[in-house]
């Protein structure tokens, strides 16, 4: 390889992407809402049906950050 192009930043961002193309790796993605009530759990549920009618693979978790007597 040339010297050139190893040190050229748009040829490595290049070979970058084409190496991701082939990748199988998922996607993270976090829903944040201000308050309770204003559709987190909504649009995650939404989109997974979304996602899920086009054959993706989905995983939900939750998590439930407060110290409330009844989660011990």
């Amino acid at each position: 390889m040339d010297i050139d192009k190893k040190q050229n930043p748009d040829y490595l961002l290049n070979q970058i992407k084409e190496e991701e193309k082939g990748s199988s790796r998922g996607k993270f993605k976090i829903f944040f809402g201000y308050a309770a009530g204003v559709g987190k759990s909504y649009a995650m549920l939404m989109e997974a049906h979304d996602m899920k009618k086009l054959g993706h693979d989905i995983v939900i978790g939750y998590i439930e950050p407060y110290a409330r007597q009844e989660t011990y």
